[in-house]
């Protein structure tokens, strides 16, 4: 695991098309502006010295959703660490690639004294993110309203 550079932006486009429909698939200039906005909390994860899988997290407060298409907004007094797209390419799958980027994501939010992470669980995956101790919480945010039906905002504390 290392933290997201500019240049794995193909990789990561390329990860983001394997793992989700056409619809769901963020445009490049987003993407880009994600990895320059959020330095050193989003993440990727090698295989074989082959980027595999990533992870896009950000500082932001508890219940806030980020749209889906929307670049990030860093909030100035976070209260949580959001992760925003953890994708694993479908080769690299039961490799522990996504294990080991959410618990790297969770060590960054401790040491940056998050008291909350948070998601929107998508493609149904709530399964694997309550195994990873994450649970279901109610937000007003309409961003939840920009996921697919049945996208579900989850909690945990990073502890």
């Amino acid at each position: 695991m290392r933290p997201m550079l500019p240049a794995d932006l193909d990789a990561v486009l390329r990860i983001q098309a394997a793992c989700y429909p056409a619809p769901m698939q963020e445009p490049a200039a987003v993407v880009a502006s994600r990895i320059a906005a959020a330095r050193g909390t989003c993440l990727v994860g090698s295989h074989e010295g082959i980027v595999r899988g990533y992870l896009f997290a950000y500082p932001s407060r508890l219940g806030l959703v980020t749209d889906l298409n929307a670049p990030f907004t860093l909030a100035h007094q976070p209260d949580t660490l959001y992760l925003h797209d953890l994708a694993i390419e479908p080769c690299a799958l039961g490799r522990g690639l996504a294990r080991a980027l959410v618990d790297d994501a969770l060590c960054l939010a401790r040491t940056l004294g998050l008291a909350h992470a948070a998601l929107v669980s998508v493609q149904d995956s709530a399964r694997f993110w309550q195994a990873l101790g994450w649970r279901a919480a109610p937000t007003r945010d309409a961003g939840l309203d920009t996921y697919p039906h049945g996208a579900l905002y989850m909690v945990r504390t990073p502890a």
